[in-house]
């Protein structure tokens, strides 16, 4: 077996397989008969810890790579996740671009900021590694078609962090509202109800010793240092960040459109704004988002309609604290956060978390099919790449694509204030150039989207 069928140049294929060249190189063929993957994982502070130990708990499976421009972490992330453990000490780099070149390094984790997510990722399939990118896989719309070519171009597993498609409660969830058991779907809902502080407003400073802030920056334009600009606060940045409705709310957003079986719009509408504080934060801590979807299967009016709605402060749960009659039990509620889905049929609705469904059928709402159950995102990856079968992939980078596209246009809605026709043939808005402008955005020399991928 080998580890993965590689591109070969110009003189030894095609001119098609010309137009795809391998930029660092390929990795050697696989070592011995346990097929080890070995991984580098690409951002090591929040979530980044969270790939490290779901990828060092797999069998057959190993962390041999760590890279993050900050250099202040890789002595406590090391001794947490490697030393104390017995294992060895992974490399360490802090240019992504030299992990690339480690031809022993079978498949990259990135777990970035949103707005290196989609460059990383070509740059890896560039170099023939199989990718896991978390969500957003991309920081703009064209950004995602860009991927989505690079993905379909090169010979490796790329794969969407869009988790819950892994889980075995949303894959029922989909088969259940799919085979038509709730009736027609025509409307779904995604909740993402998160208790957020104000981040304050923090003044310029000297960039912290060990940082390189100018790699971190990356695609990004020239900004001075400041805290609101760096570790996580960068969410609420547009430079950077999509809002919480690209961080938490993207997995709603997906398992939405899965539900409701449908990939690009017709209109978006989404009116919101930033409300109570007086501090840096440019994105909205409230949003609601209304999308139409054509639908040819449907009633006369043929047409599905998704809605969205971000809160940051004090909420109810949205009445989403329904209780089935027969067990009592709540879905998607906590004591801070609201986070999930509702579909609504013909015959009845669904109301959704992480890992529960419950269905309530007819006038009187009684409780019907119900499913749960969690999987393992990290494992699916592996598999994949053992294989060398995309179609093992639960979150091919297409479907990534389809929701955050969501999330762009929502965005772009309401950064400009009205409501906004798509063409999803064309992919672009509909006679309406600033939106459409808004569709891409300009790039920092020389860390630039590849538009011939």
């Amino acid at each position: 077996m080998q580890r993965r069928k590689f591109i070969k140049s110009a003189t030894a294929g095609t001119a098609a397989m010309a137009s795809a060249p391998l930029l660092w190189g390929s990795s050697q063929n696989w070592k011995g008969a346990n097929d080890r993957i070995r991984i580098g994982i690409i951002g090591i502070r929040g979530m980044g810890q969270s790939h490290i130990e779901n990828f060092n708990a797999l069998e057959n499976v190993e962390v041999v790579s760590l890279c993050d421009v900050d250099e202040n972490l890789f002595e406590e992330r090391i001794k947490k996740h490697f030393t104390d453990n017995g294992l060895k000490k992974p490399k360490k780099y802090t240019d992504l671009r030299k992990l690339y070149e480690d031809k022993d390094i079978d498949a990259v984790s990135i777990v970035t900021p949103n707005h290196w997510h989609t460059l990383a990722a070509i740059w890896a399939i560039q170099a023939g590694k199989h990718v896991t990118v978390e969500k957003p896989c991309c920081h703009t719309f064209w950004e995602g078609q860009q991927l989505v070519k690079a993905a379909g171009k090169y010979d490796v597993i790329v794969q969407d962090g869009a988790e819950q498609r892994s889980n075995s409660c949303a894959q029922s969830m989909a088969n259940y509202l799919h085979g038509g058991k709730l009736g027609e779907v025509y409307l779904a809902k995604g909740f993402c109800y998160k208790w957020r502080e104000t981040i304050g407003k923090a003044a310029e400073e000297p960039v912290p010793a060990g940082v390189d802030y100018d790699l971190w920056l990356g695609p990004a334009p020239k900004r001075p240092f400041t805290q609101n600009r760096f570790h996580y606060k960068w969410h609420w940045n547009w430079d950077y960040g999509n809002g919480d409705m690209g961080n938490q709310g993207v997995h709603e957003v997906d398992i939405a459109r899965w539900g409701l079986g449908v990939k690009l719009p017709t209109k978006v509408s989404a009116i919101g704004g930033h409300f109570m504080f007086d501090d840096d934060q440019e994105t909205p801590n409230q949003l609601m988002a209304t999308f139409e979807f054509p639908n040819e299967k449907g009633g006369s009016d043929k047409k599905k309609i998704m809605q969205f709605e971000v809160r940051h402060w004090i909420t109810d749960h949205g009445g989403l604290d329904m209780e089935t009659k027969e067990t009592g039990n709540t879905y998607m509620t906590s004591s801070a956060n609201t986070i999930g889905n509702t579909f609504y049929g013909s015959e009845g609705y669904m109301v959704k978390d992480v890992n529960n469904w419950q269905t309530f059928m007819g006038m009187d709402k009684e409780a019907g099919a119900n499913g749960s159950g969690l999987g393992n995102h990290y494992q699916n990856f592996a598999d994949a790449i053992r294989a060398n079968d995309k179609s093992i992939n639960n979150a091919p980078i297409e479907e990534g694509f389809y929701s955050c596209a969501l999330i762009h246009l929502a965005n772009i809605s309401y950064r400009l204030g009205r409501t906004l026709d798509f063409d999803p043939q064309t992919m672009k808005f509909i006679h309406d150039k600033e939106a459409n402008a808004m569709l891409t955005k300009e790039y920092r020399k020389p860390y630039e989207v590849p538009r011939n991928v």
